[in-house]
């Protein structure tokens, strides 16, 4: 599945992604692939497990997507440079 990250706890080393309109997936520190944290409003890919305390989200990493340019956004918040024009 992939979403974007609604909270995170760092200081409890876990948080709840965003699940569209249901209830908020959970994800701990353990349940991340290649990072430490997660920032509220990265967008993630992770697999979906029920628990007796609701949805857990397992194996999340971030999600690497192409902008409309074809380039590797990632998890940065990049602007795009444009020309202007001069007057």
């Amino acid at each position: 599945m992939q979403t974007v990250v609604k909270k995170w706890f760092r200081d409890e080393d876990f948080g709840f992604l965003d699940n569209k309109g249901g209830p908020d997936i959970m994800v701990r520190k353990a349940d991340l692939v290649d990072c430490q944290f997660l920032k509220v409003g990265a967008s993630v890919e992770f697999e979906c497990h029920p628990d007796k305390q609701g949805l857990i989200a397992k194996k999340v990493k971030l999600s690497n997507q192409k902008n409309s340019n074809g380039h590797n956004t990632g998890n940065r918040n990049t602007k795009v440079f444009r020309f202007g024009v001069m007057t």
